[in-house]
């Protein structure tokens, strides 16, 4: 069993950098994460109906776009943190074959209530930025 550390305030700064993390957008993803949201748009599970929209292949939903942003942040935090806000816009379609990379910095750290703000971007490797927005998280205080 892995034993997950969680983050405290007092070990983030502004400016801090989270490490890369790369996503394979696999059919998978886009059609498990679309009907596991309950979104039954066909564009993002039939391939014919992407096409006719103008799109090579399904294309991923914003609340998978959203669950990876809020799964950064947090496998970054650990347990103990807790999600208070997400703010996210969208851009380029992410399809099945591409690779995303999503990114992030801390842009405000609160040491006082322990809320801290994440910027993370989610570019893929054909059309760049895929999602933007930022995370904020309260982390626990010292032990």
């Amino acid at each position: 069993m892995t034993d997950f550390k969680t983050i405290r305030i007092d070990e983030v700064s502004v400016g801090d950098a989270l490490a890369a993390l790369d996503i394979e957008v696999t059919t998978a993803l886009v059609v498990g994460g679309a009907i596991a949201t309950r979104d039954y748009e066909p564009v993002h599970h039939n391939k014919a109906a992407a096409q006719a929209a103008g799109l090579p292949d399904v294309f991923m939903n914003i609340l998978t776009s959203q669950a990876l942003m809020t799964r950064f942040a947090t496998d970054w935090s650990g347990p103990e943190a807790s999600v208070r806000s997400i703010d996210l816009q969208l851009g380029a379609p992410n399809l099945p074959g591409m690779v995303m990379t999503v990114t992030g910095e801390i842009t405000a750290v609160d040491s006082k209530t322990g809320i801290v703000d994440i910027a993370i971007n989610g570019e893929n490797n054909i059309w760049g930025m895929h999602m933007h927005g930022t995370v904020q998280l309260k982390l626990p205080g010292e032990d």
